[in-house]
């Protein structure tokens, strides 16, 4: 997949500095410490050096648990946990979520070569799996809650496997690791939905043309056909 949108607005913050800490210690078997606070100039140039008072060392530590916390809030939840969240693993290197999506009308883009037209079109239900760098997808039959039992059908797309791992190509990944479990979940569905679908991966994974199937959806409101949906032969247990 190759992404489309301008990402310019999720730049980083530009940083200034403005202080510095130089640590002293003595030589010697008993070593003392001393702690030096400088102000910085316009031109980043140190100045105004004094001992470190209690007031910039209450500022500090305020600082560093701030920074602590960010790296230990991975996939927890801003509130009350959205319902169509399913499982989290909040492992910060190994974390992952499973959530379901209702049938909604999505902008879906096209390679030029599949000769079907961007646009929107309604898609059926989904699960999707995701870690910090993969994504997995399948299709549900209906917009209900799905339980461990629910049957799980192919994802009706391109760009996938037929395990329902997704081939996101050449687009950039990027989870922070203090992404929160619902900036994590619009963070996927945005990389999958604003990026160019381009290929078959695997046969047969609709019962009707996949390329047919699409251009006769892209610019309607037409329900997705859920009749054009393959099992697969696994369920939702089967992910967990």
């Amino acid at each position: 997949m190759n992404t489309v949108n301008d990402l310019t607005q999720d730049f980083g913050t530009l940083y200034y500095p403005k202080s510095a800490l130089v640590f002293y210690e003595t030589k010697g078997i008993e070593t003392d410490m001393y702690v030096e606070h400088f102000d910085m100039d316009s031109n980043g140039t140190p100045i105004n050096a004094h001992p470190l008072t209690v007031r910039e060392a209450n500022v500090l530590a305020k600082a560093l648990q701030t920074e602590d916390e960010k790296s230990n809030a991975f996939l927890k939840s801003k509130g009350i946990l959205p319902t169509n969240i399913l499982h989290i693993n909040p492992n910060a290197e190994k974390g992952t979520v499973l959530w379901y999506t209702k049938s909604k009308q999505r902008q879906l883009y096209f390679v030029e070569s599949l000769g079907i037209p961007n646009g929107k079109a309604q898609v059926p239900p989904m699960l999707w799996l995701a870690s910090k760098s993969s994504l997995t997808v399948f299709a549900l039959a209906n917009d209900r809650r799905p339980t461990e039992k629910t049957p799980l059908h192919y994802a009706p797309f391109f760009n996938i496997y037929e395990k329902g791992n997704v081939c996101m190509g050449t687009v950039s990944i990027d989870i922070k690791n203090s992404a929160s479990v619902e900036e994590f979940i619009q963070a996927w569905e945005h990389y999958f939905f604003n990026s160019y679908f381009s290929h078959s991966l695997c046969e047969n994974l609709t019962k009707k043309n996949i390329v047919n199937l699409w251009k006769d959806l892209i610019g309607t409101d037409k329900p997705f056909p859920k009749e054009a949906l393959k099992k697969n032969n696994k369920t939702l247990k089967n992910l967990l």
